[in-house]
Formats: C-alpha cells, structure tokens, sequence
C-alpha cells in the first residue's frame, strides 16, 4: 500500500487501540499508527487484512509526518503519566491547527489541565 499521507493516527496498539485502527480502515478512512514499543508495530501491521489502509510508523516524528494536515491524533495510552509523555513528545512535532484526542480513560482534571497546556501552544 503506497500513500502519501494518512487520514488519522493512532498511538497506542493496545487492544482497542488496534481495534480502532481496523474500525476507521474499514469505513474507508486511512491509518497511520504507532507504539512506544517497535516489535508490537511490526506484529500489528504484518497481520493486516488486504482491504486495511494502515500503515506503522516506528518513531513518532515518522508517524507525524505521515498524517495529512490538520492532523488528528488518537491517543490508546493508559491514562496519568504515559498520556502526559506521549503528548510532551508530540508537542515540538505538531502545528497549532493538529487535534490531539485522549481516547483512553483520563480523569477529567487530567483532561483540563492538558487542554490548558495545548490551548497555549
């Protein structure tokens, strides 16, 4: 599969985040996604259905880079720290019109605190 740039990423390849990933490719949309840890990337994408639209990335500076501007950006981490250090290294990646989206379970002062964060860059 040869693409120039991809409709959405997501980070995060967790069971919902994989599940995720095979629910957009099947409405026709295309994926870009990544994990922290290389082998669960390769198992993921190696396993793909023909139809899937997904593609991994191994460093997030690929991973950015492959998604269409404005990028969306699924976050699948577990909630408290690995959401705040998967943001810290998006935020010198990333242009002010990019959307991040938390999609795991932060607690909602979490979630206000980031906003804060992001809304000043």
């Amino acid at each position: 599969m040869k693409r120039e740039k991809f409709d959405i990423g997501i980070v995060g390849l967790g069971v919902m985040g994989r599940n995720l990933a095979l629910n957009i490719a099947e409405k026709g949309f295309s994926v870009a996604v990544y994990n922290r840890t290389a082998e669960k990337t390769k198992d993921f994408t190696s396993k793909l259905p023909q139809w899937a639209q997904i593609k991994g990335a191994y460093s997030l500076k690929e991973f950015v880079e492959s998604i269409e501007r404005p990028r969306s950006i699924l976050l699948m981490v577990k909630a408290g720290k690995p959401v705040d250090s998967v943001i810290k290294s998006l935020i010198p990646l990333l242009n002010p019109e990019d959307l991040i989206i938390d999609g795991g379970n932060s607690h909602f002062r979490d979630t206000e605190r980031r906003w804060t964060l992001l809304n000043q860059k």
